[in-house]
């Protein structure tokens, strides 16, 4: 009966309380899903010294990859689950679990897979040094396998949030990153295992978290549960989850690549030497640890959104899900406001978190306030992108994604560096935010006028 309860509120409760109740939980989550990275850079960064961190950049779009792949499968699943229970379709929803189980094994197993094969080529490619690839190599033979883990982890946190559990969800992510913080300082410092030590800690805590999500669904008493039954690839739920899935999906994947090319700028702009070239790779891994963790943030927010937008438009309560939507652009945009006054007045203080030496330290300031420079036009951009994942209409969400990542940020970034050198690269940032933000309001625009008139027929045919 709570569970009932809990699912009915999405329809009846009052928004910004009911986003806050969801939203916070994913936050938490995201952030969780993201301070695996953090902890083991801020570790790093004191304990193995700064060549550890230019490592540990290289990983960056390695990880995003692996990353991906979970969030096409669990994006992907969660939206197919909230929009089937607002049908009150139950049995659908549990199929979509059962699907959602193979298909991370099936796609995580194999890209790890690969990865571990290629490694070394594809470090190379990314930009690795003599001085930094054996760190990376390191961090990535132990981290890999346990990503498998986390996918898993986080595919199923998402649909344990879906279907009312949002506090719960919560606290399963949050045992994981309290296992990593309680073990990486063993691990990397007093064991002495440097980034195996760090690669190790997550793996442990990767696993945890998966065991105490999976209880969620294997409890009878919980009210979508993972049933043998059901641990089958059925080719339409396949396909529902991928066309939605696809969309967060791309905007990881997309992510990697650009970061591909980020560093390879870098080491050709960064610098006249392989060491200031890898200082330039340094600052961008710190820089870009701020960005990340305030756009988690703001996926977190969304992700919040997701079911009360997914129960709603299934419901077809359009006006419910026009008000999701502005408040959570309003939330948004505060966040990612927050995130460039930080970054922009106060650098000297996040980039110490890292205890970097002078020369990385006066990078990866400089870095960070011209990278942050449009962030506050970041949140309208991730909130409406999402919806539209939300909503179901992925080719919408992934061409929004893409316009950043590819149409815009990529072109900047070789045309920019060509008459500004290394602070082109930096500012390439900023201009493709605020070119992908003029695309997104034109098609929010139409698509908030859409939702008016189906309210508008819905009224006039009651």
């Amino acid at each position: 009966m709570q569970q009932v309860a809990n699912v009915d509120e999405l329809e009846n409760k009052n928004i910004a309380k009911l986003l806050w109740q969801y939203a916070l939980p994913a936050i938490v989550g995201t952030l969780v899903n993201s301070l695996y990275n953090v902890i083991d850079r801020i570790f790093i960064g004191h304990w193995v010294g700064d060549d550890a961190l230019a490592g540990l950049g290289l990983v960056l779009p390695i990880m995003n990859i692996t990353a991906a792949v979970g969030m096409l499968v669990g994006a992907g699943s969660a939206s197919r689950i909230s929009i089937y229970l607002g049908k009150k379709d139950k049995e659908t929803a549990e199929k979509i679990a059962g699907t959602s189980f193979l298909m991370t094994i099936i796609i995580s197993g194999v890209v790890i897979g690969l990865l571990l094969l290629f490694l070394k080529p594809v470090l190379m490619y990314a930009g690795a040094s003599e001085a930094t690839y054996p760190y990376a190599r390191d961090f990535l033979v132990i981290f890999l396998p346990g990503n498998l883990f986390l996918s898993l982890c986080f595919n199923f946190n998402n649909m344990m949030r879906a279907s009312g559990y949002p506090k719960k969800a919560m606290i399963t992510m949050l045992i994981s990153v309290v296992a990593n913080i309680i073990l990486a300082p063993i691990f990397i410092h007093y064991l002495g295992w440097g980034m195996k030590g760090a690669a190790a800690a997550t793996f442990i805590a990767m696993v945890i978290g998966f065991i105490f999500v999976m209880q969620h669904f294997l409890n009878p008493n919980s009210y979508i549960k993972l049933r043998w039954k059901n641990l089958r690839l059925n080719k339409k739920i396949v396909w529902s989850i991928t066309s939605i899935g696809m969309s967060p999906f791309l905007i990881q994947l997309t992510a990697s690549v650009v970061v591909f090319f980020i560093i390879a700028q870098l080491k050709i702009f960064g610098g006249t030497d392989s060491h200031s070239s890898d200082m330039s790779i340094a600052a961008y891994t710190i820089a870009n640890t701020m960005l990340m963790l305030i756009v988690m943030i703001v996926l977190g927010l969304t992700q919040g959104m997701q079911p009360i937008v997914g129960y709603n438009y299934g419901a077809k309560n359009y006006e419910r899900v026009k008000e999701t939507l502005i408040y959570t652009i309003k939330v948004g945009t505060g966040i990612t406001t927050f995130g460039f006054i930080l970054g922009f007045f106060f650098p000297q203080i996040f980039v110490s978190f890292f205890g970097p030496g002078p020369e990385l330290a006066e990078k990866s300031a400089t870095a960070l306030r011209l990278v942050v420079i449009c962030f506050p036009l970041a949140g309208f951009q991730i909130v409406v992108t999402n919806f539209f994942q939300c909503i179901g209409k992925a080719g919408k969400s992934i061409f929004l994604s893409l316009t950043r990542q590819v149409l815009f940020l990529v072109p900047a970034l070789y045309i920019l560096p060509q008459y500004l050198g290394l602070k082109g690269i930096w500012l390439s940032m900023p201009v493709a935010d605020s070119l992908a933000v003029i695309v997104t309001f034109i098609l929010f625009t139409f698509q908030v006028r859409s939702l008016k008139k189906e309210a508008d027929a819905l009224t006039s045919n009651a």
